[in-house]
């Protein structure tokens, strides 16, 4: 019995902690004849979305026959695709993403390889017809992935 008043006491001052011992903060006597101002900031515009570079990228898997399929940033999706499949779509980037950069990926599922052997699918990225990812499935199996500045 005293174990469990113990525990309820001190889970009752734990949420007396927790929720504050008061109701705002105080004021200071000078304005306690003045009505309460508003405690939240006044709102402002918002801001605005500054566009910056335009890139086309797409995204491929060769090989043939039916596999799962998961992209992201041209669009996003995890999909069974006939093969060869290709996504292509234009980024936007924002300045804050020209700085840090914005992540495009593709990661194919198996496909039957030489021999009857699985092995992932291969995969390309390209950005503005250039190719900067590219894996074959054999070598590598974490697909593709590429940071746009």
């Amino acid at each position: 019995m005293r174990r469990t008043m113990t525990g309820t006491a001190l889970c009752a001052a734990a949420a007396a902690l927790l929720t504050g011992c008061g109701s705002g903060t105080p004021k200071a006597p000078a304005e306690a004849g003045k009505p309460a101002a508003s405690q939240s900031p006044a709102p402002s515009a918002p801001a605005a979305k500054t566009v910056g570079a335009t890139h086309e990228v797409p995204l491929e898997v060769g090989g043939t026959g039916r596999t799962a399929v998961m992209y992201s940033g041209v669009d996003s999706g995890f999909e069974q695709q006939t093969l060869p499949w290709t996504k292509t779509g234009t980024v936007e980037l924002t300045a804050a993403e020209q700085k840090v950069g914005y992540l495009v990926s593709v990661v194919p599922g198996t496909v039957t390889g030489p021999g009857g052997t699985l092995q992932q699918a291969p995969c390309v990225i390209k950005v503005d017809g250039k190719k900067v990812a590219e894996s074959d499935g054999v070598t590598s199996t974490k697909g593709c992935s590429y940071t746009i500045k």
